[in-house]
């Protein structure tokens, strides 16, 4: 079951592209976070969103926001797609133990073995304000998390 709005993000440590730990709760109190989960890299969906998400990091990204991004692919093949892409911000793997990020978000796919595309605007308290989920196939608009942040 995807976690619902106004419920309290769970937190997590996850690895970034450069073999980082990032903890969610490292953000609280400090940072509101829009938290993209993904299928996986260097497919076509997902490059586009990602690639959206670095075209509005500018109005997306700041003092008071932090984007982070996950999918279920090695830190290894994180770095190779960020660079390839020219992406400035976290992507965190969530591959082992594979997808339990995404199983604790409810955006898991068993059958596919991979996170559906969810997003997750999350408070400087550590709680969802604002979700959306779609399925793999169907992309994002990057608009409405701007929406959603400016709403915070």
């Amino acid at each position: 079951m995807t976690i619902e709005v106004g419920s309290a993000a769970p937190d997590f440590e996850l690895k970034n592209q450069h073999g980082e730990s990032v903890k969610l709760s490292d953000y609280r109190g400090e940072k509101n976070v829009v938290l993209v989960f993904y299928p996986f890299a260097f497919t076509g969906v997902c490059t586009g969103e990602v690639c959206e998400i670095q075209k509005e990091l500018p109005r997306l990204q700041n003092d008071d926001v932090q984007v982070l991004a996950v999918s279920n692919d090695s830190p290894f093949t994180l770095r190779i797609f960020a660079e390839q892409q020219g992406l400035e911000y976290p992507l965190l793997s969530d591959f082992w133990p594979h997808g339990d990020i995404s199983r604790k978000y409810g955006v898991f796919n068993d059958d596919k073995g991979c996170a559906v595309r969810g997003t997750f605007v999350i408070d400087k308290d550590g709680v969802v304000r604002w979700s959306v989920v779609n399925g793999l196939p169907d992309a994002r608009d990057t608009q409405e998390y701007l929406a959603a942040v400016g709403a915070l």
